[in-house]
């Protein structure tokens, strides 16, 4: 007598409880990218990464569903490409050119595997484009009611010092790479125009919303940061850097804090580079999740490549607009959800 596995002869149908974690993992593994730092890639306990000036850049990033995602907006495509680009931008945010991935996968014993298969096309497809020769090195399958994705990015200085937080002076421009309040403006399309009428997240309205709006919906559920401007902002001599993932005033204050300097944005500047709506600078002020790079450099540098000038560092500890202060805050995964996963 035959025995069949749940979800019968269709592969479509077919859930990580069914299959099973050797086989899911496998089955996720093939569809992978390799990393050229990688001596000894998946299959083993552990992975064998080179470091070639003996130090590596290491940072870890967690997207969870309902605070983080919502599967009825989010393919499993864009899932794989955010937590991808999300870790990736802070490597670049430190000057450094992203190397490897170590992806943690835990999900429902339901999930189909062509969800967790989409999420590693995904991921391979965010390193392709973002970082060539970037590619995930190991990882780790488990059970759990929420889906859950965790990725430890790694990379490499080539030799060069860490671009930190805290080495800004006075009288240095400010520049960005990236967009401003696009991902913010997404978010909030998703959340007024992609619902039910119970206000429950709604697929085919965040289908048909990406379809109008592929700029600002894009940007949220799958953006693009400017990954090689952060090697190149650091080959310019940029003396301070971050990833703006809880939006400009909340991270320019951090930088503030970090380097001991005050920061004047210019609104013109600010205003160009913001969404054309009414609220438009206020969005690139306090929208997260654009994964934009601020970054500080010495007064008559040539901006590198994808930078825009956005303000100058000033003594003090204020962050201005034209001199007005800004009392705008930013992201806060903790602040204003309500539970709900979607």
């Amino acid at each position: 007598m035959s025995m069949e596995r749940p979800g019968g002869s269709d592969p479509s149908r077919a859930t990580l409880g069914g299959l099973g974690e050797l086989e899911v993992l496998d089955r996720i593994t093939r569809r992978l990218p390799a990393a050229t730092s990688a001596l000894l890639g998946p299959g083993d306990d552990a992975a064998v990464v080179a470091a070639p000036d003996g130090r590596f850049v290491t940072t870890t990033d967690l997207m969870v569903h309902g605070p983080d995602f919502r599967l009825a907006w989010s393919s499993g495509h864009d899932l794989g490409w955010k937590i991808a680009a999300s870790n990736l931008a802070d490597v670049a945010a430190m000057g450094a050119v992203p190397s490897g991935l170590l992806v943690g996968l835990a999900a429902p014993s339901a999930t189909p595997v062509a969800l967790l298969e989409a999420i590693a096309d995904g991921l391979r497809d965010a390193c392709a484009a973002l970082a060539p020769g970037c590619g995930v090195v190991g990882g780790d399958l488990s059970a759990s009611a929420s889906l859950t994705l965790a990725v430890t990015a790694f990379g490499d200085l080539e030799g060069r010092a860490p671009v930190r937080r805290d080495g800004a002076s006075a009288g240095q421009t400010v520049a960005v790479a990236g967009t401003l309040g696009r991902a913010a403006l997404g978010l909030r399309l998703l959340f007024t125009e992609g619902v039910d009428a119970a206000g429950e997240p709604d697929a085919r309205r965040a289908e048909r919303l990406r379809a109008e709006h592929p700029a600002w919906i894009g940007a949220q559920l799958a953006p693009s940061p400017p990954i090689a401007a952060g090697r190149l902002a650091a080959l310019a001599g940029a003396t301070a850097m971050l990833d703006l993932s809880d939006g400009l005033a909340l991270d320019a204050r951090r930088l503030i804090r970090a380097s001991g300097v005050g920061i004047d944005l210019d609104g013109v500047a600010l205003s160009a580079l913001a969404p054309d709506v009414a609220d438009g600078l206020e969005l690139a002020l306090a929208g997260g999740e654009d994964h934009s790079l601020l970054a500080v450099l010495p007064d008559g540098a040539a901006l590198p490549a994808g930078f825009v000038r956005i303000g100058r560092t000033l003594p003090g500890d204020a962050l201005t607009v034209d001199g007005r202060p800004v009392d705008l805050s930013g992201w806060d995964p903790y602040a204003g959800w309500n539970g709900a996963a979607g």
